[in-house]
This record gives C-alpha cells, sequence and structure tokens, in this order.
C-alpha cells in the first residue's frame, strides 16, 4: 500500500502536469484544430476501421484536443463524448462539432485519470496524440479498462519512440525542448506491455511516419527563437543514425517522427 506522502507527492505531479499542459495548449487551440496531420491524418479512417463500428456505440475520446477523433468516431458510432484538461481546446471542439452539424459529440473538461463514467458502461475508448503528455500512462490505462464493457475496445495513437536507447533519448529530448507539458514518448514495446499490465490483450495495428517542416513544428508550440536554436543544433550534431532514424533534412529544416496505431480489448 502507497504511504499519504507517496500519494500526495503523485498528486502533486499529476496536478503540476495539467497545469503545464493548459498553459502549453490553451494559446494554440486554434492552430492544432487546423494543423493538416491533427484534422486530416490517415489514422483517423485507421481508428474508425480499428473500432468496426455498427452505429450504436459509446464511445470516450481521452485527451481529446480540438475534437478530430471524437468528430470522426460521431459519425460511426451512437455517442461520443471528448474529456480534455483544457478549456480552450474544449470550446474549439465543441465550435467544430456545431459547424459540422454532429448533434451526437460532447466535448467536456476533465481529467484523463479520473474519467467520469461508471465501470463498464463504455463500447469505445479512443487517445489520439496526446497520451505522450500524461503524466501516469498506467493510471490511465487503468481508467479506460475500468469503463469499458467486457469485450470494450482501446485504441491508441500515438508519437512513439524507435526501440534505440539512443534515438529514443534524442526524441524525447527534442520534444521536451519545444514542448514542455511532453511526458514522454514511449517504445512499442514499452506500449504493449503497458497495456498487458493493465488487463488488456494488447496488439500493435499500424505504424507509419508522420512528416514535419521543422520550422511550422516549433512555431506550432510558439517555441521561442533561443530554443528553435538549440533544437536546430541538436539536429545538425545528431549521429548519422539518429538522423537516419528521424529522415532529418537540413534545408528546408524537416524530419519524420514515427507514429503508431496500438489495441488494447478488454477480456469479455
Amino acid at each position: 500500500m502507497l504511504a499519504q506522502s507517496q500519494i500526495a507527492g503523485a498528486a502533486a505531479m499529476s496536478m503540476q502536469s495539467t497545469s503545464q499542459v493548459q498553459k502549453q495548449f490553451g494559446p494554440v487551440a486554434e492552430a492544432y484544430a487546423t494543423f493538416s496531420y491533427h484534422a486530416n491524418g490517415p489514422d483517423l479512417a485507421m481508428i474508425c476501421e480499428a473500432a468496426n463500428f455498427t452505429g450504436t456505440e459509446f464511445v470516450v475520446d481521452m485527451g481529446s484536443g480540438a475534437g478530430h477523433t471524437a468528430l470522426a468516431c460521431a459519425r460511426h458510432a451512437g455517442r461520443v463524448v471528448g474529456i480534455d484538461v483544457t478549456p480552450e481546446m474544449v470550446l474549439m471542439a465543441a465550435h467544430l462539432a456545431e459547424q459540422r452539424g454532429l448533434s451526437n459529440v460532447e466535448f467536456r473538461v476533465g481529467d484523463v485519470e479520473a474519467l467520469p463514467f461508471e465501470d463498464g458502461t463504455v463500447d469505445v475508448v479512443t487517445s489520439r496524440v496526446s497520451a505522450h503528455h500524461y503524466a501516469d500512462v498506467p493510471k490511465v490505462l487503468e481508467e479506460a479498462h475500468r469503463v469499458l464493457r467486457p469485450g470494450g475496445t482501446l485504441l491508441v495513437v500515438d508519437t512513439v519512440s524507435p526501440e534505440d536507447p539512443a534515438s529514443d533519448t534524442f526524441l524525447n529530448c527534442i520534444e521536451y525542448l519545444r514542448d514542455p507539458s511532453h511526458a514522454r514518448n514511449y517504445k512499442g514495446s514499452e506500449w504493449l506491455r503497458m497495456l498487458a499490465a493493465a488487463g488488456f490483450e494488447p496488439a500493435m495495428l499500424e505504424r507509419f511516419p508522420l512528416a514535419l517542416d521543422g520550422a511550422d513544428w516549433a512555431k506550432r508550440q510558439q517555441c521561442p527563437p533561443e530554443k528553435v536554436a538549440v533544437l536546430r543544433q541538436l539536429f545538425r550534431e545528431a549521429t548519422s543514425a539518429t538522423r537516419a532514424a528521424f529522415d532529418v533534412r537540413d534545408e528546408p529544416w524537416g524530419f519524420s517522427i514515427p507514429i503508431a496505431l496500438m489495441r488494447g480489448v478488454k477480456a469479455g
């Protein structure tokens, strides 16, 4: 059993992480509403296909951001609720839902570590490119497992680190420099172990590279010039193996990061 001091420390860390995410993403909600990958990435269709919707499902989208995943699911499911910690993101998502005439989706400010749903009441839980901001991924996975009905499905899309330790370190280093609310990009093998530990039957469904324009990548998080200069230097000084792993391009500055779609099924 955890000591009271450990519990208090974990709670304080979670609150600090929440505050950092809100501070980082509140001012950039509009940018994430329009960024091409978030709005139209190929994994939106992958998620809907993997969910195998029949039109009656209750879906919860964790870390819903500007709402793109929830909105995509709402076209195929019965009811969708998006949960995000940043009020500005929730307002943006609700605005997009209204624009698109989708009445079966709603967005709430909330904590993915404490989902506001009863045990075994949700058919599908999704999380798309938000898990690398979660302070306690195992706890979030336990929450998803709790709210899912037996046989229910969790679908996670996230940036994933290469299995090579040096490339793993490089990716998490540049992500944190760009975005202080970044917690960790996990390796695919780590994700499968965490899903299994939370009680899911895990599977890696898809992997693909996401090509990024370096200047736009930094600008989207309002990265200050002094940090951009450090990032550029890190890319220039990266080893040949790291440059190859992320398809680094110098002029114009660009690179690719790995994206993965993972599934966890709750035993029926």
